[in-house]
C-alpha cells in the first residue's frame, strides 16, 4: 500500500471495546504510538465507475469487489444486486480487464448454482501454486444464516459451482461470511465477518474475527480482530475490508455504521494494529464515503501494481440510491 505524506492519522491510546454477542477485544498497543501518514483512503473524485448496477434506484447495486492481478491482467469478482424481493444478490460475476478500467465478463456464477438464497462479497485469490479460488458467501434459504463455500479451478473463468464445498459453515449462533485474505510471514491470514443469530432484532449487527492457515482451507480462529465501538461511528458493526501489512504494524481498510438503518450504507475507516488479530479503529469520523445521500462507500479491494503504484475498486452510492462499482488509480 502506498501511503500519502499530506496529514496524519494518530492512533487513539488503547481501550477497549464490546461487541454485541462477541467477546471483549484489548488490543496489545505500546505506549509508544506509532503516527500514521495520512492519504490511505479512497477519494471518489478521483474515481470513475466499472461496472453499473442493472437498474437504478435503491436496491440495485454492482459491488463487492475483489481484484487479483494475473497473466490475463486484472481479474475482477464483484456480485450484482436486486432489490429484495426481485432477486437480491442473484450472481457473483467474474471478469478480466488489460487496463483495470474495461471489463469483459468471462463467468457468471449464479444464487441457484450456489443452493442460495442469496450472494454477497466474493472472495478471489490466486494461490502460490496457481490454482485459482473463489470464496462465495451464501446466504442458507429461509433464515439469516450466512456461509462460506469455495471453488478451485485451473483458470478464473473454469470454476464449477457443482463442486464447491463449504468452508466456513457458522452455526445456529453466528453467521459468517464476507472474508479477506493474505499472506505474510509463511501462512495465510483470514479476516472474517460474524453476525450474531441468537437475538432476531440484531442480526445485521457485526464484527470481525481472525484465522490463520497453512492451506487456505482449514482455519485456526484466535477470536475477535476489530468490535464496533459503542457510541462512534461504527457502533453497529465493523467489517474489515482489505489489509495491507507494513513494517510498522497492520492497516486495514474496514466497513462501519452506527445503526441498523445504515445496514447496506457502510462507510469505509481505517484500522491499525501491531499484529493482525488486534486492529484498533482510527478517528472518529469516518475516512470515506460517498458524496451522495445515504454516503455509502464499501467492500474496498486495493491491488498493488508492479510499478508500486495501486488500484482500489469499491462500491459507492450514487445520487439515485444505487451502487456502483468504481476504480481508483493512485
Amino acid at each position: 500500500m502506498s501511503i500519502g505524506k499530506d496529514d496524519t492519522l494518530r492512533m487513539p491510546r488503547n481501550r477497549t471495546y464490546q461487541a454485541a454477542d462477541s467477546p471483549i477485544v484489548q488490543p496489545v498497543i505500546s505506549e509508544d504510538l506509532p503516527v500514521l501518514p495520512g492519504g490511505l483512503a479512497p477519494d471518489p473524485a478521483r474515481s470513475l465507475p466499472v461496472i453499473s448496477p442493472l437498474g437504478n434506484g435503491p436496491g440495485y447495486w454492482a459491488g463487492g469487489p475483489s481484484a487479483v492481478l494475473g497473466d490475463l491482467g486484472v481479474v475482477l469478482a464483484y456480485r450484482l444486486r436486486r432489490p429484495v424481493g426481485e432477486g437480491r444478490g442473484y450472481c457473483v460475476v467474474i471478469a478480466r480487464s488489460a487496463d483495470g478500467e474495461h471489463f469483459e465478463t468471462i463467468q457468471v456464477i449464479t444464487k441457484d448454482e450456489m443452493d442460495a438464497e442469496s450472494l454477497e462479497r466474493p472472495a478471489l485469490v490466486l494461490t502460490r501454486d496457481g490454482t485459482w479460488r473463489l470464496y462465495l458467501s451464501c446466504a442458507t434459504r429461509g433464515t439469516k444464516h450466512w456461509r462460506v463455500e469455495v471453488l478451485e479451478a485451473s483458470a478464473p473463468d473454469a470454476f464449477d459451482p457443482a463442486r464447491r464445498s463449504v468452508m466456513l459453515p457458522g452455526d445456529g449462533a453466528r453467521a459468517i461470511k464476507d472474508p479477506v485474505f493474505a499472506w505474510q510471514g509463511g501462512k495465510w491470514h483470514m479476516w472474517a465477518c460474524v453476525h450474531p443469530l441468537t437475538e432476531p432484532e440484531d442480526t445485521d449487527r457485526m464484527w470481525t474475527e481472525y484465522a490463520v492457515s497453512a492451506d487456505w482451507l482449514e482455519w485456526t480462529w484466535h477470536g475477535p480482530a476489530l468490535s464496533p465501538r459503542p457510541g462512534e461511528w461504527d457502533a453497529r458493526g465493523a467489517r474489515v475490508a482489505d489489509v495491507r501489512f507494513t513494517p510498522d504494524g497492520v492497516i486495514a481498510f474496514y466497513d462501519g455504521r452506527a445503526s441498523a438503518e445504515e445496514n447496506f450504507e457502510e462507510r469505509t475507516g481505517v484500522a491499525f494494529g501491531s499484529s493482525p488479530g488486534a486492529l484498533t479503529a482510527l478517528g472518529s469520523e469516518p475516512a470515506a464515503e460517498s458524496p451522495h445521500a445515504e454516503h455509502g462507500l464499501r467492500y474496498v479491494s486495493i491491488l498493488e501494481l508492479p510499478d508500486g503504484r495501486e488500484r482500489l475498486y469499491y462500491e459507492l452510492t450514487r445520487a439515485d440510491g444505487a451502487h456502483e462499482l468504481r476504480t481508483e488509480f493512485r
